[in-house]
């Protein structure tokens, strides 16, 4: 067993993370609840975004379960339904399960990257690995435990209705089969924003001392109100009387009860400061991002950047009121920032180089005697895909349950909408790092952040316009299948499901045709460092991009070799 404090002594400097949001509707511009997920990974985490189709089973058969392996391939073989994705080829062979559970008659259809994202009824999931007081392996791995947070993300797609029906079937699951976390290189608990049409809820969990079953928590979020996650538990007081806003398996209490953490006389239990193990790889890891996303989305708060520690100190609340109603657009700046325009800003200073790259990519010391981090921020270049879910209950389910999906590096990618309406996925959410594939968005979007490295800052304003324009196009045509299945419920009938395929799928070509001219646009025009322009009339000039003063007096550009002595003087 991992026990407090000696989880952090196992971790490398370059941890993977992920950043979650979650709004409730009152805060929302359309009413919607809207919740994200980046998949903060490294080189070889899968990227695929993959349909699994809803499936009706046999009595008394079983549902196997397998080990949560994250990196490409995630999982090879047929037992999960008929998932072309999934399929063996003649350089893989079936993933073997580590055990099972029985099945239940029905199992709905869903969305899902290396987690369950959407399902057919709107439920939405986005997922953080946080640290934990305690920690366990996997059946046949070393412990005990069967479920990991993927295969718990995908069995409450397969089974909920609900997002409060979600958190219950996790934590009975993990309950009755055992939780096992990431352990050693990442952390040994869990967090997930789960959501609906009607309510979004925070839940933690991570195994309790045996490693034989699990402790966790719900909140649920206010409905004027945002949360955020990044890697590290933010649960505080759980008034678990109060079961329309907290739920919580009975171990949570007679765990910390039994280890002398928390006596019942003398208030309500600290979820945060009993189980989790803090921040990892290092001080503001999680909390800046925290800070980062509320100074973004509530900047009239006022919250502090700087802290304690982050289970003593308690420096932000577990979900504020915005300043303003929010939008999916919002949600996407924030999955975006690198903390632009605050004393953190990650584009500013001689790390960023003189075109101010925030991307500051692995690697350090190569002796390991230079020590120290980069600031950590929510945007990241190591980041395998992200999403948006955006629930939406005046619509029906197969509609209004859209999944903003963007492949690679949340700077630089486009998100994406798709529905279960469409039944199914474009290949172009396929694609991984070991083949470059064009027509994959994975490759366009790495395409872009790998040349926009040469002139950052001219080059990202276009990307930005190039994401506006691809946003736009994404809610007209959100709009478009929205009003075909308004008109066809007020006939009386079912909307059309070729009308969301034909339309999501088009726009979802538009948006690689769209990644790629500006990723050759910017081939063209930056190439070599110069700024290349052809007028209308045909003629060419190229122009070379000046340094900034302070860079080049920070390098000692002014004490290379001097000028040529002047002959004519000698």
């Amino acid at each position: 067993m991992l026990v407090r404090s000696s989880l952090l002594l196992l971790l490398p400097s370059s941890v993977l993370a992920c950043t979650t949001l979650v709004v409730g509707k009152k805060a929302t511009a359309d009413g919607s609840v809207l919740c994200s997920h980046s998949n903060d990974g490294a080189g070889t985490t899968d990227p695929r975004l993959v349909y699994i189709p809803p499936a009706d089973h046999a009595a008394n058969a079983m549902r196997p379960v397998f080990f949560a392996t994250e990196e490409y391939p995630r999982y090879v073989g047929t037992a999960r339904g008929d998932v072309p994705a999934y399929a063996p080829t003649g350089n893989s062979s079936a993933s073997k399960p580590i055990g099972e559970i029985p099945q239940i008659p029905h199992t709905f259809g869903y969305y899902e990257q290396t987690y369950g994202a959407i399902n057919e009824h709107q439920v939405g999931i986005g997922e953080s690995t946080c640290s934990g007081v305690f920690g366990t392996k996997a059946v046949g791995h070393g412990g005990k435990a069967l479920l990991s947070v993927d295969t718990l993300s995908q069995l409450a797609m397969e089974r909920a209705t609900s997002a409060r029906q979600a958190v219950q079937v996790m934590g009975a699951l993990a309950e009755q089969y055992g939780f096992y976390g990431e352990g050693s290189f990442e952390g040994s608990a869990e967090s997930l924003m789960v959501t609906d049409a009607n309510e979004g809820w925070i839940f933690h969990i991570l195994p309790d001392p045996t490693g034989t079953t699990a402790i966790w928590a719900a909140a649920r979020v206010p409905d004027d109100e945002v949360g955020v996650v990044a890697n590290v538990f933010v649960i505080r007081e759980l008034n678990v009387s109060d079961g329309s806003n907290f739920l919580a398996s009975q171990s949570t209490f007679d765990v910390a009860k039994a280890k002398g953490w928390w006596d019942p006389s003398r208030g309500l239990l600290d979820f945060t400061a009993t189980y989790s193990d803090g921040e990892y790889a290092h001080k503001y890891y999680s909390g800046r991002r925290v800070w980062g996303a509320y100074n973004l989305l509530a900047p009239s708060k006022g919250f502090p950047a700087e802290y304690g520690e982050w289970r003593r100190s308690k420096p932000y609340p577990v979900s504020v009121r915005p300043d303003k109603k929010i939008t999916v657009a919002d949600v996407a700046a924030v999955m975006r920032s690198v903390y632009e325009g605050t004393k953190y800003d990650m584009t500013a200073g001689l790390a960023a180089g003189p075109f101010g790259t925030p991307d500051h990519v692995a690697g350090g010391s190569a002796g390991g005697k230079v020590k120290g981090n980069w600031e950590r921020t929510i945007g990241l270049y190591r980041t395998s895909d992200s999403h948006i879910v955006q629930s939406r209950g005046w619509l029906p389910n197969a509609t209004g349950g859209t999944l903003w999906w963007g492949a690679h590096s949340a700077e630089y990618t486009t998100y994406v909408p798709f529905t279960m309406a469409m039944g199914g996925l474009p290949p172009s959410t396929l694609g991984y790092q070991a083949t470059l594939h064009k027509e994959t968005l994975f490759w366009a979007t790495r395409y872009l952040a790998n040349y926009a490295q040469l002139r950052y800052k001219p080059m990202i304003a276009e990307i930005r316009a190039m994401q506006a324009e691809a946003h736009a196009d994404g809610l007209a045509t959100q709009a478009r299948v929205d009003s075909a299945a308004a008109a066809a419920a007020a006939r009386g009938v079912g909307g059309d499901p070729s009308v969301a395929r034909r339309e999501y799928l088009a726009n979802a070509e538009r948006a690689l045709a769209r990644m790629w001219a500006t990723a050759d646009g910017l081939m063209f025009k930056y190439a070599d460092g110069y700024v290349s322009t052809v007028a209308p009339d045909g003629s060419f000039s190229s122009a070379a991009i000046n340094y900034p003063d302070w860079w080049l007096t920070a390098v000692n550009y002014s004490g290379g070799p001097p000028p040529v002595p002047n002959a004519t003087s000698q």
